[in-house]
This record gives structure tokens, C-alpha cells and sequence, in this order.
């Protein structure tokens, strides 16, 4: 039998596919990176159609970099960006406009509204979450109401809506599968996290006809088949979870107070809260961190709009640097303190702040402010937005954690890495195997084919490639924090 895994990881810049070993270790990857459109201003989309070509091509490309056909994968696990809102031709297949992608600010009157009128209590009971047009439902309300027709064609059933996942899933297997996993439908603000299903009352509250939505399903589950000639023979799916629980998953974090925290396009900090869903004081969210065999583990979640964003708007934005590797060395020569905060505000502030209005802004510019000292206050912002949510979790009463595992395209960089650690007053632990939000999946996939026989036995794989201690002394971190809150708060809409 083979014991090869593909995991398919579609994110916000790039779709890629990686192939695993049983033992967890990366063999082979290929990416192709996707346009971003940007319309208007706090407007984000993506083509879903070239979402979908992408991820088949480095399917194809990636089995093919190994000589491997179709026969020997074993299972195929698929992780996404999650809340990026997709609605397509039930008979077709065809997306019926662009996708709304996570980062899209568009519906935040909408949302102003809905919290006026004072339903986010009750929403934030049944969900975990924030009203906010982040998550997914009222993207999806906007595209029905946008659209010429769609909300009569929703209501004849002629469409489905889902997340990235659930469109893959659908032209994976040819149409013949609507499917979701908890973790995903989670963050759709339309799941009830306790009941663990769609909810009537938020369904009526968003206006969302029920006949659109998936089928929700455990993180490691049937999922499905591919059909046969796109991948040369038809491979099971059978792991499925938004992108931050896959990385929870990936990251071993299984035992109840353990805390990742990825460095994507935005950064994303989750702990484990076990089987309890922990409310939080602090605007944090409460989660699905994964479910199987019908069990549920519930996290907390701190989500950042702009993490690796920042690097990229550095290089392709405003053109400082060719590279994103070259920041590391102009933060080396530049030192942590260079008085320049960089606040990446460009699609509103996440966690704690939850303002889609506020945008981004440089502070402490002097005649000698160079490109070094730009590029590394775009790092340092990345580290301080995760202080803030270190923060708020620490005020809603949650353990110490005694290290932050992380992971994502940014943790290669030693010199952000160190410097979160002093940040943070936390050490900071980088696995063997980085790209925990595929490897996460993959586990999912292999857990349901049989090829591992528990959590222990996954967890068993994890492995640590360099633990970044704190050094930095308590007063120069809490001078640069303070400066740093004091430059957020310039930026709020409210501030």
C-alpha cells in the first residue's frame, strides 16, 4: 500500500501541493503564485477559476517532480484560506462572480448595522465570533444581492456557495460532492460551534437560503473522490481544515494550552482550549480547532489581516526591496531600535482591535530614515501585532504558554524570529518542518486512511529546529511596545 500524501494548501497569494512521507517529512512541493485584485479601496478578490487551475497544475506538477502517478498517493488532504467566499452554477460549476477573499472590507456598513441593531450578542453566542466582514456570510449576502438573479437562482437551487475548500472539493470530484469541514464552516458565521451545525436564526439574520451551504463533515472524514482524469486516477480525500487549525493540527498543539502562531499573508495565533469553547473578554475568538469522530476541540483564536502582506506590499508595493530574503540582513544592520513604527493597517486592524476602518500609516520618519529602517519596522509590526494578541489572551485569564511554536513562509528569518521572542518575553520554537498548514492536512488525510493510528503517534513526529530564547531586557521591550501602541492608536477610526 502506499503511504505517500498529497495535501493540497490553496493560501491568499499562491496555490501549492506538497507530497509527504509517512513519516511527515516533506519529499516534494510546487506553487504558482495567483493575481490579487483590489477594485476598490478595502475591496479584495480573487478569480476562482484561476484559484482552481493553479491548484490542479501543481498537483500535476508536483506528482510529476517525484515520477509518482496517481495510484500511489494514498489520500489527499486540502487546506485553504479561510472566509474567502465563492458562489458558483450548481450545474456547471462556474463561479458567478469573483471570490470575496477574507481581507475584503466592503460589507463593514452592513456589519456597523447589524451591531447597532444589536444582534452581535447573539451571534457571538452562537458562533465564537465577531460581526465583522471578515467571515464569510455577509460576503456571501452581498454577492446574492449584487448579482443580477442570483438570490432567485439560490432559492431554486441553482447554486452553491462555499469556501475554497468546498469549491475544490466540487471540481475535484466533477461535481458530485458539496462538502465542508467543521473547522471551515466555523468561520462562516452561519454554524452553530455548540450544536455543531447550520444555524436557522443566523441563516434568516444574513438572508441566506439554506439550499447554497455544504454538508459539514468531521476535519478527517470521506470527503470524497477525484475523478479520474484529472490526476490520472481517482485519489480520496479524506482530510479537510482551514488553514490556521490545519497548522494547529501540523503543529502537534493537541494537549489544552498549547499555542501556534503562523506567518502567512496575515499571522494568525491559536490555543488549544480542549473540549470546553472558552469565551474571551478580549475580542478574541472562539473556534473550532478540529473535530473527529464527532468530537470537538475548541480554540482561541487572534487573527492579523497583514503579516507576510507587509514584506510583499514592501517589495512589490512600494518597490524597497527585490527579495523578501533581503530583510533579514537590512534588519541586521539596522537594529530593534530605529524609532520607525510601521502600522499595516491597509485593510483595517484584526485582533484585538476589530476595525476595518483604520489604515495603515509610518510613524517616527526623521531625515535619516532610510529603506533598512522602513523594511525593518514592516518586520517588527509583524511581532507586534502578535504581542497583542499574546496579550489579549493572557487578560482573558489563559495559561502561560512556556513556548509559541510557529510556522509559516516568514519564520525563516532568524533576525524577526529573535525579535519576536524578545517582544514576546516567550520563547520561540521553529519545527524541522515549517509548512505545518499542508503537513497538518496530510495528517488529517493519513489518520483517516488508517496510516496513523492516533493524535500521539502524529504528535510523536513533531520535531524542533531552533528554540529563539528572550534577551532583550524588560525595560527596552516594554519602551518599544509602548511606542507601538501609541502608534495603533493614531491610525484608529475611532483613535
Amino acid at each position: 500500500m502506499s503511504q505517500y500524501l498529497l495535501a493540497i494548501d490553496q493560501g491568499t497569494t499562491s496555490s501549492r501541493a506538497i507530497v509527504f512521507s509517512a513519516q511527515g517529512l516533506p519529499l516534494a512541493s510546487a506553487q504558482r503564485e495567483f493575481k490579487q485584485y483590489f477594485p476598490k479601496d478595502g475591496w479584495v478578490e480573487h478569480d476562482a477559476e484561476e484559484i482552481w487551475l493553479t491548484t490542479l497544475a501543481v498537483c500535476r506538477e508536483v506528482l510529476a517532480s517525484k515520477g509518482l502517478k496517481a495510484e500511489d498517493v494514498l489520500a489527499i488532504g486540502i487546506t485553504n484560506q479561510r472566509e474567502t467566499t465563492i458562489v458558483w452554477d450548481a450545474a456547471t460549476g462556474t463561479p458567478i462572480h469573483p471570490a470575496i477573499v477574507w481581507q475584503d472590507r466592503r460589507t463593514a456598513d452592513y456589519c456597523a448595522g447589524l451591531k447597532a441593531a444589536g444582534h452581535e450578542a447573539l451571534v457571538a453566542q452562537k458562533t465564537g465570533l465577531l460581526i465583522d466582514p471578515y467571515f464569510s456570510a455577509t460576503k456571501l449576502r452581498w454577492i446574492l444581492e449584487q448579482v443580477p438573479g442570483a438570490r432567485a437562482r439560490a432559492e431554486r437551487g441553482e447554486l452553491r456557495f462555499g469556501t475554497v475548500d468546498s469549491f475544490l472539493l466540487w471540481r475535484l470530484s466533477g461535481g458530485k460532492v458539496h462538502r465542508t469541514d467543521a473547522s471551515n464552516a466555523s468561520r462562516t458565521l452561519m454554524f452553530n460551534i455548540h450544536e455543531q451545525q447550520w444555524d436557522d436564526e443566523l441563516l434568516q439574520l444574513f438572508e441566506i437560503p439554506r439550499n447554497l451551504l455544504p454538508e459539514v463533515l468531521d476535519c478527517a472524514a470521506e470527503f470524497g473522490a477525484t475523478s479520474p482524469e484529472l490526476l490520472g486516477a481517482s485519489i480520496p480525500v479524506l482530510g479537510m481544515a482551514g488553514d490556521q487549525q490545519a497548522a494547529l493540527i501540523g503543529q502537534a498543539c493537541f494537549d489544552e494550552g498549547m499555542v501556534k502562531s503562523t506567518y502567512g499573508t496575515g499571522c494568525f495565533m491559536i490555543q488549544n482550549t480542549g473540549a470546553t469553547p472558552v469565551v474571551s473578554q478580549n475580542r478574541l475568538l472562539t473556534t473550532v480547532g478540529y473535530r473527529l469522530n464527532g468530537k470537538v476541540t475548541y480554540a482561541v483564536e487572534g487573527s492579523i489581516f497583514v503579516a507576510g502582506a507587509a514584506v510583499q506590499w514592501l517589495r512589490d508595493g512600494i518597490k524597497l526591496i527585490s527579495d523578501a530574503r533581503d530583510t533579514e540582513l537590512l534588519a541586521e544592520q539596522t537594529g530593534d531600535a530605529c524609532g520607525v513604527y510601521l502600522v499595516p493597517a491597509f485593510t483595517g486592524l484584526g485582533a484585538p482591535y476589530w476595525d476595518p476602518k483604520a489604515r495603515g500609516a509610518i510613524f517616527g520618519l526623521t531625515r535619516d530614515t532610510g529603506i533598512k529602517e522602513i523594511v525593518t519596522a514592516g518586520l517588527q509590526a509583524v511581532c507586534y501585532q502578535t504581542r497583542d494578541l499574546l496579550e489579549a489572551m493572557r487578560q482573558d485569564g489563559a495559561a502561560e504558554p512556556s513556548a509559541l511554536r510557529v510556522d509559516g513562509g516568514m519564520v525563516v528569518n532568524n533576525w524577526v524570529m529573535q525579535f519576536l521572542a524578545d517582544i514576546l518575553g516567550v520563547a520561540v520554537e521553529r519545527p524541522v518542518v515549517t509548512e505545518t498548514t499542508a503537513l497538518g492536512v496530510a495528517y488529517l488525510a493519513g489518520l483517516q486512511a488508517g496510516l496513523y493510528s492516533s493524535l500521539e503517534e502524529i504528535a510523536s513526529h513533531w520535531h524542533r529546529q531552533q528554540r529563539f530564547v528572550p534577551r532583550m531586557a524588560d525595560g527596552h521591550r516594554s519602551k518599544l511596545y509602548a511606542g507601538w501602541l501609541d502608534a495603533v492608536q493614531r491610525v484608529r477610526s475611532e483613535g
